[in-house]
């Protein structure tokens, strides 16, 4: 029999979803209102006289005043935040300030506000009752649920609290959840990766595991942890184990892996969070991308990626999208990130309700020769050829090979197989022909022999575990980048003695 919280889940569920009908169905009007009191909620800030927001009035004004700006560029009125000043880029002081790893800059700390914190634990709680909506499938909400992510343990500095988002958004679990909970609270302060894992297994080996949740790459690890300590897959351990949620990176390279793992296939939600904002969910079982939230308290703007590096490129909003262009983001939210530039690049799926995938990352691409290849583009080529051969992986990344020691120069592909190809020319060719087909100018260089099909290096059991081990991001929310437009990587992985 059904319990009262799998009763009551349904109308809550229901009443959501005509609340995100209502703003996705009228997406213009409801990212003006968003950006309007944006606006008007700024105007006495450091940055907002700064910027002149008084003579804004839309977004031709405010293209004209506020330039696009990375952390870097931003990092004059952060530092005056963190050194305890009020209404600086936001009205009062931050709440959290959420701290990520840079590449250039060491630590960003990321402002989280009073006006911004509700969306980052909504979004989340909204994209299962958006599941339940539309399935009915409430089984699991009397099972207990585990999203692994870094320890809960905040710093204080000057007033304002400082820490991962995760571990801000820990301290969020709604009452109703938090005995269904785990991680215990001990065990999620575990700061070193691997023990933390060992105690997570034992910790929910005896539980009925409902609900797991995290970055792909680290669920695998607590997964792989289990099976070596019971031998049994994970959907015979937790009979009841019916819904994944993920986020950070594509699952399609991992899908197949997973389904070996689990012994079953399950449900999954997708969801784009970040320290800046919770951008979007999977709203729908079997529709491609993300609903974004555009209620949120972020306004978006869009700047197509093959013209961003040149002087002035065009900004254009929400209305002037097209399914299938690869866009870099840009977002000005009530946390006060103003024209914020997240390093993301994205995808419109659908503009009827406006529906994103995450192709990559704006740093993140390889163009050596002029073939700007983007993250999507070798997943894609990747995942076709998972599926035309019983191949799984665990890990992979693409670097260019500019100097080879003999033949033409060609990309590097560092795959770590769970079982390898039996046939390793025609699985190759897949990925070749694949990026062939989505990029013309890779293609334009193979046809002109300018450069030469890629080469599969095989990268050993556990080889990438070793090389974010040995770089201190071993975990949390920590990612192997797809492909680099240098060869840190690869000479890293060649240096450690981790390919074969």
């Amino acid at each position: 029999m059904a319990s009262i919280k799998a009763i009551l889940a349904k109308p809550f569920a229901k009443r959501v979803a005509k609340q995100i009908k209502k703003w996705s169905s009228h997406p213009i009007e409801t990212q003006e209102k968003v950006f309007q009191k944006l606006i008007a909620d700024a105007v006495g800030t450091a940055f907002g006289k700064d910027h002149d927001f008084i003579s804004v009035n839309n977004h031709e004004d405010f293209v004209k005043r506020v330039p696009i700006r990375d952390y870097e560029a931003l990092k004059s009125y952060i530092e005056r935040v963190v050194d305890g000043e009020e209404d600086v880029l936001w009205k009062g002081k931050p709440i959290y300030f959420a701290k990520t790893s840079g590449t250039t800059s060491g630590a960003k700390y990321i402002p989280i506000t009073k006006d911004s914190m509700p969306s980052h634990v909504k979004a989340a709680r909204n994209a299962i009752l958006m599941y339940i909506n539309e399935t009915g499938n409430t089984r699991f909400v009397d099972g207990k649920m585990i999203f692994l992510q870094g320890s809960p343990i905040l710093k204080e500095q000057k007033g304002i609290q400082l820490g991962r988002l995760s571990g801000i958004v820990a301290h969020y679990v709604p009452k109703y959840l938090q005995k269904n909970r785990l991680p215990s609270w001990e065990t999620n302060c575990i700061e070193d990766w691997e023990t933390k894992v060992d105690a997570i297994v034992e910790e929910t080996l005896p539980e009925n595991m409902t609900i797991i949740s995290g970055i792909p790459s680290w669920v695998q690890m607590y997964f792989e942890k289990l099976i070596e300590k019971t031998d049994k897959k994970v959907g015979d351990i937790f009979k009841n184990f019916n819904l994944f949620i993920f986020g950070g990176v594509n699952y399609e390279p991992y899908r197949a892996k997973f389904e070996n793992l689990i012994g079953r296939k399950v449900d999954s939600i997708e969801l784009y969070p970040a320290s800046e904002g919770f951008f979007a969910f999977q709203d729908k079982q079997n529709e491609k991308g993300m609903l974004l939230q555009l209620n949120s308290g972020i306004f978006y703007e869009f700047v197509e990626a093959e013209h961003f590096f040149e002087d002035n490129p065009q900004r254009i909003t929400l209305k002037d999208v097209k399914v299938g262009i690869n866009y870099v983001m840009i977002i000005s939210t009530n946390a006060g990130l103003w024209a914020y530039n997240i390093g993301d690049t994205v995808q419109f799926t659908s503009t009827s309700p406006y529906r994103v995938i995450v192709s990559g990352r704006i740093k993140h691409f390889i163009s050596a020769f002029g073939e700007h290849v983007i993250g999507k583009e070798v997943e894609q080529a990747m995942n076709e050829a998972i599926q035309s051969s019983e191949v799984s992986i665990n890990e992979f990344t693409v670097a260019p090979q500019i100097n080879p020691e003999e033949g033409l120069p060609y990309h590097e592909w560092f795959v770590e197989f769970e079982n390898e190809p039996k046939d390793f020319v025609t699985f190759t060719n897949v990925i070749d022909q694949s990026l062939q087909a989505q990029n013309s100018y890779y293609k334009d260089l193979i046809d002109g022999k300018v450069l030469r099909p890629l080469k599969i290096t095989k990268v050993k059991n556990e080889g990438f575990k070793n090389y974010m081990k040995s770089i201190g991001k071993l975990g949390g929310q920590n990612k192997i980048p797809r492909l680099s437009n240098d060869r840190k990587i690869a000479d890293e992985l060649y240096n450690k003695g981790l390919v074969k």
